[in-house]
């Protein structure tokens, strides 16, 4: 059975304490009202992560992640942090690949490719993220971009490797847009992302490998989303920065 799995992504918001009082709402949430076997991540920025962790350890239902690793081990890459240091504060995650680092800062499925190896040498949880932009979808494409982002920066891995990895997709003009895909829309790009996976590794890897919607995923529309059969949860923007929305989306699989 597949694991169903709801990850906020704060982004870059929310000062030092700001993200502990928010952490703490989650948790004391999360304990309270998920009664399903469904887990929770919060990735946050690198600031939280040790305190979060610490926190977190209250909660069995609850993981933190962070937001990007460096493709290095270490070295000269000033300002930058590596998988190893995410690992050694205890977050078991980290989302790669978002949008927004591929949009803002340039990185292509190659860079990602290594991000991927890194993270796994470190036994960090990678949640890989895809997805195309409207002008691809208006032009037809998305389909074709998709396969090359799983081709060029995943396929890569061994089955026992891929077997690890949660995958996110993102139709990138319904992040932060307020537009959603339609369920069907998302449930068409999911079904087409397990088949695509299924022709790499197989169907037993593919029937076990969580996919996740990320694109303005809300109260109202998650339990619509999450009911399609190949969507297995969300990657959550702007709702994982209010508790009550979060856990909210979260108890949708109670």
């Amino acid at each position: 059975m597949r694991k169903k799995i709801v990850a906020g992504n704060w982004k870059m918001n929310l000062d030092y304490e700001e993200g502990l009082t928010l952490f703490s709402e989650v948790v004391n949430m999360v304990n309270d009202e998920i009664t399903g076997q469904q887990h929770v991540i919060v990735c946050s920025p690198f600031i939280h992560l040790h305190s979060l962790v610490t926190l977190g350890k209250a909660s069995t239902k609850l993981s933190v992640g962070a937001q990007n690793a460096h493709q290095a081990e270490s070295g000269a890459y000033t300002g930058e942090i590596s998988a190893k240091m995410i690992r050694s504060v205890g977050a078991e995650y980290v989302i790669l690949g978002h949008s927004e680092r591929r949009q803002y800062f340039g990185e292509t499925n190659e860079l990602l490719a290594k991000k991927v190896d890194i993270a796994l040498k470190h036994a960090l949880v990678p949640i890989f993220c895809i997805g195309e932009t409207l002008q691809e979808r208006e032009a037809e494409i998305h389909f074709d971009v998709i396969k090359r982002q799983l081709t060029a920066g995943i396929f890569h891995l061994d089955a026992s490797e891929f077997a690890k990895l949660v995958i996110a997709y993102e139709p990138v003009w319904a992040i932060g847009t307020g537009v959603t895909a339609s369920s069907a829309q998302a449930q068409e790009i999911h079904i087409f992302i397990r088949n695509e996976i299924a022709a790499k590794y197989g169907q037993s890897i593919a029937d076990g490998t969580t996919i996740l919607y990320g694109g303005s995923c809300n109260p109202k529309n998650a339990a619509e989303l999450f009911g399609q059969a190949d969507i297995d949860g969300g990657l959550i923007g702007g709702a994982s920065l209010k508790s009550r929305d979060f856990v909210d989306i979260a108890r949708v699989f109670n």
